[in-house]
């Protein structure tokens, strides 16, 4: 394979219009595709990337003053958020509260397939780049999203046509990625979202080109491949939908479960679990159930990471003090449930603040009124889910 690299910051994408589903997933997704067709243009120029004279695949400097993404025993659950590159670069006081209120931080998009894979023999790092400078120069650690998942690939993704070019595409891409990055950035989400909305078993994996051409070996080869590009990264499974009452959430628990000992049975390399926490206001936390879960997660030795931490607020009263007490007080719930069974190695919520997240362009609600479903306001004020948080973030399991 002949691979270009393109450092052409003004080149951008064609547009990409997302498609209305019924699938919450599947709206994130069309999300994810809207977040990557927009490119951080010619202002970036301005904040050249350190990472621009290296080879491609030589292995970054780790930031030197960065936390480590395990928490200390007796200190305090690092917490950070999802970044949005473009949003670094334009908006100052929104990279200022980045810095000021996170220890790490995740791409919301930079690192998945669309934006580094725009075609087959094109690798695409100025953006992933600009984070990792971003981190290092502030003292942040960086999680790395994701690596195998069934969303936010780039069309050309749609001819693979058998099971050798299809692994052939996923070692590759892996390779190329968590080499380039070895070092700097120390917890990827190797696999994203396994399962099927409603599983039978572990092995009801959710349709994805991986899985239609690799079978269940999808994950077994991600996270190997990863292991080997760094043997010193945590590599995660990232899920959704486990903490809620009722059959389906229920469903999705006992698979994951099954899932997770499958992999620890057969010598697979997996270090934690990353629970989503997308947290609808409308369904109920299903604490013994969560907790259950949680146990036997403790019982394979493996990790526990809250990765994506919202309140889904459409459905919640207009009043914003009312409402902001009862995001906090769900939040609370959940987290709750959590720190009684296991001290979870990272809190990180899908954004920092109001002022940019998902969930308006498919959960708007009906009064027109905002919605405030991450720790700050829209004018970058702490709200009551950033003292929730950070009450459990200094709490022992």
């Amino acid at each position: 394979m002949i691979r270009v690299y393109r450092w052409d910051f003004s080149a951008k994408p064609s547009a990409r219009m997302p498609k209305k589903t019924h699938s919450r997933r599947d709206l994130l997704v069309d999300a994810a595709k809207l977040a990557a067709s927009g490119i951080c243009g010619t202002s970036l120029l301005s904040e050249a990337s350190a990472f621009a004279a290296p080879a491609p695949q030589t292995p970054l400097t780790p930031p030197i003053t960065a936390p480590s993404a395990v928490s200390p025993r007796g200190g305090p659950i690092p917490y950070g958020a999802a970044a949005r590159s473009d949003m670094l670069v334009s908006d100052l006081s929104y990279r200022d509260a980045m810095i000021a209120n996170c220890q790490l931080i995740v791409p919301e998009s930079e690192l998945k397939w669309l934006e580094l894979r725009p075609t087959r023999d094109e690798y695409r790092f100025e953006k992933a780049d600009m984070l990792i400078d971003f981190a290092r120069q502030n003292g942040l650690e960086m999680r790395g999203h994701t690596l195998a998942w069934y969303g936010a690939l780039p069309a050309w993704t749609n001819e693979i046509s058998s099971r050798a070019e299809a692994e052939r595409e996923l070692t590759d891409h892996i390779e190329t990625v968590v080499s380039r990055y070895r070092g700097a950035i120390p917890s990827w989400d190797v696999i994203n979202e396994p399962l099927a909305e409603w599983p039978e078993n572990e092995s009801s994996f959710r349709p994805s080109i991986w899985a239609k051409q690799l079978g269940p070996d999808y994950l077994e080869i991600a996270l190997r491949t990863t292991a080997k590009a760094d043997p010193d990264a945590r590599l995660v499974l990232n899920e959704y939908d486990i903490e809620y009452e009722g059959p389906r959430f229920a469903a999705r628990r006992k698979a994951l479960v099954g899932l997770l000992r499958s992999l620890r049975d057969r010598g697979v390399p997996l270090h934690a679990v990353g629970l989503q926490a997308h947290l609808f206001s409308s369904r109920r936390i299903d604490r013994d159930g969560l907790q259950q879960f949680l146990a036997e997660i403790v019982a394979l030795k493996l990790d526990v990471l809250i990765t994506e931490l919202d309140v889904i607020d459409y459905e919640l009263p207009g009043d914003l003090n009312r409402r902001d007490a009862m995001v906090a007080a769900f939040a609370d719930q959940f987290l709750g449930a959590v720190v009684d069974v296991v001290r979870p190695k990272a809190i990180l919520t899908w954004g920092l603040t109001d002022r940019y997240t998902w969930v308006p362009t498919w959960f708007k609600r009906r009064d027109g009124l905002p919605n405030r479903p991450l720790p700050l306001d829209a004018d970058l004020k702490r709200k009551p889910l950033f003292d929730a948080i950070n009450q459990f973030r200094h709490k022992s399991a």
